[in-house]
């Protein structure tokens, strides 16, 4: 039980242990990375793996060593963040209903399906780039687009745009300042902060809705108009 309480703890946290993994496991470092992607994009199951903080951690580990390199970390993990939002797609519209109703809803959490019905009320087919900024609706997002039918080739516009969109960001935000003096001795603040700018748009928002200051129309997925 412990071993496993290890793993489940070692794969949450992959971001911290990464350095050491890549001294242990060189080049099956890139396939990992890749999964952890796929699987926080496109499992509706799996919302709390790493996701902006890792991609800062890699960038930075490649700036500062060397060791991994920061084209091939591009190219694979915006594939596979492509990738997991497209099959993420395909489980909501073929299986979301089922997945809503099995175990009376439990299976998944209202709050979050909620949360990510109010993006799309709020933003149309764009939530699918704001999503990738912001964890939890990052991994519901596709699901609820597949679930309410939108048309997949537009989906996959906004889809191609926010993959590539927030890997890049990441990647050459820890690539660039990852190097800092400041950011090493603050290894720990830099990523709280890179946790907080990230949900800091839903925390606005919550905010804003509570306060009953925002009246939503309802939108159109397909089209992201009112």
């Amino acid at each position: 039980m412990e071993v496993v309480q290890q793993l489940i703890d070692f794969i949450l946290h992959f971001d911290q242990h990464l350095d050491s993994f890549i001294r242990d496991y060189g080049a099956w470092t890139y396939l990992i990375l890749t999964l952890i992607v796929f699987a926080e994009t496109g499992l509706v199951f799996t919302p709390i793996l790493p996701g902006d903080t890792m991609l800062f951690t890699a960038g930075a580990l490649s700036g500062t060593s060397g060791s991994l390199r920061i084209d091939l970390l591009w190219l694979l993990l915006s594939v596979a963040a492509i990738a997991g939002d497209t099959v993420n797609y395909w489980i909501g519209k073929y299986f979301g209903q089922y997945l809503l109703k099995a175990r009376g809803g439990r299976l998944l959490k209202k709050e979050h399906l909620d949360r990510t019905h109010y993006f799309f009320e709020k933003y149309g087919g764009k939530t699918i780039i704001l999503a990738r900024f912001i964890p939890i609706v990052r991994t519901f997002a596709p699901f609820v687009a597949g679930l309410g039918a939108m048309t997949y080739s537009r989906f996959l516009i906004f889809n191609i745009a926010g993959g590539l969109l927030w890997v890049t960001l990441c990647l050459a935000a820890g690539y660039f300042f990852g190097g800092l003096e400041i950011v090493r001795k603050n290894f720990s603040l830099v990523v709280l902060g890179i946790i907080f700018v990230s949900v800091l748009p839903l925390i606005i928002e919550v905010l804003r809705a509570r306060r009953g200051r925002t009246a939503l129309p309802p939108v159109n997925p397909d089209t992201g108009e009112s």
